[in-house]
């Protein structure tokens, strides 16, 4: 299996009035074919101001896309996404790259309906005919589980419930069969019986339509459940990245760790206190001089001070941003 996309030192800021917001500064990453990639980590992280950033979404003013690269590797030949103009994103985007986002009701268009929504991006992106489009559609909204499709097709999306609107917004973002599917916090606003049917449906198209899927979420628990890798992201940096299990039982980031302190287990016999991250995040304000988590973190030496820390191998497939050694118990020289 090969990479399908594949992002180098991705670099985004915000020029406000207040100063320039230091949102992104070096994301690298990488997903491959058919995977589930779980992006984790507090509000404000930069988990999805990376996505948004790959596809042109976020609005220019304020936000500028310094540096980078975002390699897509679904044609035949690389494409750095970073450098496609207004036309060539808008290929992209739905049509090789669908996205799921966060609040289906503030996504879809109100005055649209979303039979006109869906049918629109096959028209765009597969030049089908409008009676083509329809009746793909209606397919899209039964493959969704959305029942009645042919009288829900011509409903505006306040006319759904939170849990159908989501599932109309997955029926957009798979219209056209994309190679690589980004859900950010798609099941957020829902109650946690729904949220199971999301998590379940988006897995049952990933294996069905042979997808990649980069899950955004602040749910460990759900990540757990469904995700390959993870990516730690804290203060607009990645902190670390692994495979589930060398996550969960050999973090190896302070952050990670205290982000699973924080999580119940089911597995532990004895009763446990949750831990806290004391603190809050830094001023992306000011830009970064040396560890992001340094002012909270339990494990704090002159060089998380003074210097920014760069991401050694932990494995080979486990990396980590951070000066102290938890294997050797002391500080990488």
């Amino acid at each position: 299996m090969g990479k399908i996309l594949e992002v180098n030192d991705l670099v985004t800021r915000f020029y406000t009035f207040d100063g320039i917001v230091h949102a992104l500064s070096g994301v690298s990453f990488h997903l491959d074919e058919g995977e589930t990639l779980g992006v984790v980590g507090e509000s404000g992280s930069g988990k999805s101001v990376t996505m948004m950033s790959l596809l042109h979404l976020l609005p220019s003013p304020p936000a500028r896309i310094e540096s980078g690269q975002a390699l897509y590797y679904g044609d035949k030949d690389p494409i750095d996404l970073l450098k496609l103009n207004k036309s060539g994103i808008s290929d992209i985007r739905g049509g090789k790259i669908g996205f799921i986002f966060q609040d289906a009701l503030s996504a879809l268009n109100p005055v649209m309906t979303i039979g006109r929504q869906i049918s629109e991006t096959l028209i765009e992106h597969l030049g089908m005919s409008t009676s083509q489009a329809k009746k793909r559609s209606i397919q899209l909204l039964d493959y969704v589980g959305i029942p009645e499709p042919e009288q829900r097709f011509a409903n505006y999306p306040h006319q759904f419930s939170g849990g159908m609107r989501q599932r109309a917004m997955i029926a957009l973002a798979i219209a056209c069969e994309p190679r690589i599917i980004i859900a950010d916090e798609p099941t957020t606003a829902l109650d946690v019986t729904v949220q199971a049917q999301i998590i379940e449906l988006v897995q049952r198209l990933k294996n069905e339509m042979n997808m990649s899927v980069i899950w955004i979420t602040h749910d460990l628990g759900v990540v757990a459940g469904m995700a390959d890798r993870v990516l730690v992201m804290y203060a607009g940096s990645v902190v670390e990245t692994a495979s589930v299990e060398e996550l969960y039982y050999n973090p190896s980031h302070p952050y990670t760790r205290k982000l699973l302190g924080a999580l119940p287990r089911m597995d532990e016999g004895e009763q446990r206190r949750l831990e806290s991250i004391e603190g809050t995040p830094p001023d992306l304000l000011l830009e970064p001089s040396h560890c992001q988590f340094a002012w909270r973190c339990d494990y704090t030496g002159d060089p998380c001070m003074n210097h920014i820390p760069k991401v050694r191998d932990i494995s080979h497939s486990q990396r980590v941003a951070c000066f102290y050694d938890f294997k050797e118990n002391r500080f990488q020289s």
